[in-house]
């Protein structure tokens, strides 16, 4: 794929290689698989997958290479906090957030909730946010999966620049999601004061209740709530959102996904804020949507009816079809949206947006295009298990991987 284009619907081949793991399990912390059978598991609570890289890579082509930061128990997500330059947060899926300080591990934990994470698969704690206020109000949200399977928000206050104060919970939303285990979705920002965040459509095969499509339910949704306490309820609605007085949950923002386990903001375009979505396929296809917010409010990204460009349950009109896609037949199962990169020092990667797939490790870019139209070319970095992209307030650029690594990219 050095190169190649991102293929279009007229380019795409309907062979697909199915995800399969080591041992007869086939679930992912990221969640490309449909079946519900327990994952596998290394000592440290990382997914095993005989598709999924083994060794991180440099790239000589580009003089770029990875540098191992620190090792964690399971990292999913590694973000910044308003106001701490020198501070990153490592979210790891057990139930812990860590603290790496100018680069170094902090022994103490900033936060530990494990006793009410349910960690198995793809559950677990999944996400963190910091609101743009952090500094002066201490609030900050978690995502995870609760004891009984159910997706949740909560609120905690830190106590310290590095540690938090578990007392101060307040939940602010909960999702059923009890049925299966997967498809948890697993990824907040903020923008301004509106907290938005991915969910899964509910696991199992084919989102065979419908959650994706139903406005009913906040399955295969993106929700934005101002989650600050309104009125003596634990959140507000935003007025634009677009089913507020209309037939629909009022905190849906958009619909129609499956799995946007990763996704991110696009800030520094010049042309307005985008969204960045990488919704994980069924069993062909990996998709990703960029396109500018006004363009994603209220939009419907086609699961189930539509997997990539393909009809998947009745196709139909009245979708947005998805702007890359990649398949299975590459060797492809869950695709990890990442960041734009603004770290100077990486000269080849200034400007270009961060992608890659849990199984396939290979982290590729593209330049961002009003037309949506772009080549997507490879780093020469591969970063086994990887689960996420982050960035430090600098622009400073890490991935996460699963097998325990947090890796700051240079050149």
């Amino acid at each position: 794929m050095g190169g190649s284009r991102i293929r279009r619907l007229h380019s795409i081949p309907l062979a697909a290689l199915v995800f399969t793991a080591v041992m007869g399990f086939t679930t992912t912390a990221c969640a490309g698989s449909d079946s519900s059978t327990p994952v596998g598991t290394t000592g440290t609570g990382a997914p095993r997958s005989d598709k999924a890289t083994t060794g991180a890579t440099t790239s000589r082509k580009h003089g770029l290479r990875l540098s191992r930061v620190a090792r964690f128990s399971g990292p999913v997500e590694i973000k910044s906090a308003p106001g701490y330059r020198n501070l990153m947060f490592v979210v790891e899926q057990k139930g812990k957030v860590r603290v790496l300080r100018r680069g170094k591990k902090l022994s103490r934990p900033f936060l530990n909730i494990a006793n009410r994470v349910n960690f198995s698969g793809e559950r677990g704690l999944l996400s963190i946010a910091f609101p743009p206020d952090y500094r002066k109000s201490k609030r900050f949200y978690v995502y995870y999966t609760d004891n009984t399977g159910d997706i949740k928000v909560d609120e905690y206050h830190r106590n310290t620049s590095v540690t938090a104060r578990r007392r101060t919970r307040r939940s602010v939303i909960t999702i059923p999601h009890r049925e299966n285990s997967n498809h948890n979705g697993g990824q907040m920002q903020f923008l301004g004061n509106d907290l938005y965040f991915g969910t899964g459509d509910g696991g199992g095969g084919g989102d065979q209740p419908g959650n994706a499509q139903n406005l009913n339910v906040l399955l295969g949704k993106m929700i934005r709530i101002d989650p600050r306490r309104s009125n003596g309820k634990p959140y507000s609605i935003p007025a634009k959102n677009p089913f507020v007085g209309r037939s629909g949950r009022d905190e849906i923002f958009a619909y129609g996904l499956r799995n946007p386990f990763r996704w991110s903001f696009d800030k520094v375009t010049g042309r307005g804020v985008h969204m960045v979505i990488a919704d994980v396929g069924e069993g062909k296809f990996e998709e990703m949507n960029y396109l500018p917010l006004s363009k994603a409010l209220g939009t419907n990204f086609g699961w189930n009816r539509f997997e990539g460009f393909s009809e998947y349950n009745g196709g139909g009109t009245g979708t947005t079809k998805p702007d890359f896609v990649t398949t299975h037949d590459d060797g492809n199962c869950s695709i990890i949206g990442g960041i734009l990169v603004r770290d100077k020092s990486l000269k080849s990667l200034r400007g270009r947006f961060l992608f890659t797939d849990f199984c396939k490790g290979q982290v590729r870019t593209f330049k961002p295009s009003a037309r949506r139209i772009t080549k997507s070319r490879r780093t020469g970095l591969t970063v086994p298990q990887i689960s996420s992209f982050g960035e430090s307030r600098g622009g400073a650029v890490y991935a996460t991987s699963t097998s325990g690594s947090v890796y700051r990219l240079r050149q």
